[in-house]
C-alpha cells in the first residue's frame, strides 16, 4: 500500500504535464483550423457575399477611411479594400492549395518507389532531386512566366514542380523506416506482389507524414505566391492577390499604411494557421516515443 501511495504522486506528476501540453496543442489546433475554415468559406463564397466588386474603382474616394459603405476603406484607386481582401484570399489559397498537390502526388510516388526498390532507381531519383534543388527557383519562375504568361495555372505548375523534391525526400525517408517492418516482411513472405505491398501496406502509413507536410507546404506556397506577386511575377492586376495588394500598398505607407498592413496581416494569420495545424499533425504522426 505504501509503494502505491508513493508511486501515485509520481505518476500524477508525469501525466499532468502531458495532459496540459495536449490541452494547449488542442486549443491552438482548433483555433488555427477554425481560421482556415473561415478564410476558405470567404474565398469560396466571395461571389455571393454582399460586398462590392474588387475591381470597380472610384477615383473620387481614393484611400478613403473605413466607413459604412467601405468597411475597411478603399485603396489607391478607390476600390473596396474588404472585397479585394476576400477575393485575394481566393487566388492565394487556390495557388497555395493546388501547387502542393502536384508535389505530394509526384514527389510522394517517387519517394515511395525509391525507398522501397532502392538500388539504381533510388540513386537516379535522389540525383534528380538534388539537381532540381540546385536549380534557382526564381530563375525557373521567371523563365516559365515569361514564356507561357502570368496565369494561375502556370504559377501553380511552377510552384508544384519546385515542391516535388521536398515531398520526395519526406516519402523516401518514411518508406525507408517502414520497408523492413514486420507487417511488410510478413506480406512479402506470404507472396504479396510489389504493388500490393506498396499501395496496401506502405502507402497508408507514408500518407500520414505526407499530409502533415502538405499543410506546411501550403503555408510556404502562400508566402512564395505573395512574394512573386509583390515582385510582379504572379497573377497580373487588376486581379486581387494578397501579394499584389501589399505591393500596391507600399506606395502609400506614409499616407495610408493600412493598405499594406491589412493584406500582410491576412497572409500572416493564414500562414501561421497552416503551420500550426501542420506541426500538430506532424507531432501526432511522429512514431518516436513521447511524440504527441
Amino acid at each position: 500500500m505504501d509503494a502505491l501511495d508513493i508511486a501515485d504522486p509520481i505518476a500524477a506528476e508525469d501525466i499532468a504535464p502531458v495532459q496540459r501540453r495536449r490541452r494547449r496543442v488542442g486549443f491552438g489546433f482548433a483555433l488555427a483550423a477554425g481560421w482556415i475554415v473561415f478564410v476558405l468559406l470567404l474565398a469560396i463564397f466571395a461571389n455571393v457575399l454582399p460586398i462590392q466588386s474588387p475591381t470597380d474603382a472610384d477615383f473620387l474616394a481614393k484611400r478613403a477611411p473605413p466607413s459604412a459603405e467601405h468597411w475597411l476603406g478603399t485603396d489607391n484607386l478607390g476600390r473596396d479594400e474588404l472585397s479585394r481582401l476576400i477575393h485575394g484570399a481566393r487566388i492565394s489559397l487556390t495557388v497555395g492549395l493546388c501547387a502542393p498537390v502536384i508535389g505530394v502526388i509526384a514527389g510522394g510516388l517517387l519517394g515511395l518507389l525509391a525507398g522501397y526498390f532502392r538500388g539504381r532507381f533510388e540513386a537516379l531519383v535522389v540525383g534528380g532531386v538534388d539537381v532540381l534543388l540546385a536549380f534557382p527557383p526564381l530563375v525557373l519562375a521567371l523563365a516559365v512566366t515569361a514564356y507561357l504568361g502570368q496565369t494561375i495555372p502556370n504559377l501553380v505548375m511552377v510552384l508544384g514542380v519546385l515542391g516535388i523534391p521536398a515531398f520526395t525526400r519526406v516519402a523516401r525517408a518514411a518508406t525507408l523506416s517502414l520497408a523492413q517492418r514486420e507487417f511488410v516482411v510478413a506480406a512479402r513472405t506470404l507472396g504479396a506482389t510489389h504493388a500490393r505491398i506498396l499501395f496496401r501496406e506502405l502507402l497508408p502509413n507514408v500518407a500520414l507524414p505526407l499530409i502533415a507536410f502538405f499543410l506546411l507546404a501550403v503555408a510556404v506556397t502562400i508566402v512564395v505566391e505573395g512574394a512573386l506577386s509583390f515582385l510582379g511575377l504572379g497573377v497580373p492586376p487588376p486581379a486581387p492577390s494578397w501579394g499584389i495588394m501589399i505591393g500596391e500598398g507600399r506606395e502609400s505607407l506614409d499616407i495610408a499604411p493600412r493598405l499594406a498592413f491589412m493584406p500582410a496581416a491576412a497572409m500572416f494569420l493564414t500562414v501561421l494557421a497552416f503551420n500550426m495545424v501542420g506541426d500538430s499533425l506532424r507531432a501526432l504522426t511522429d512514431p518516436r516515443p513521447g511524440a504527441l
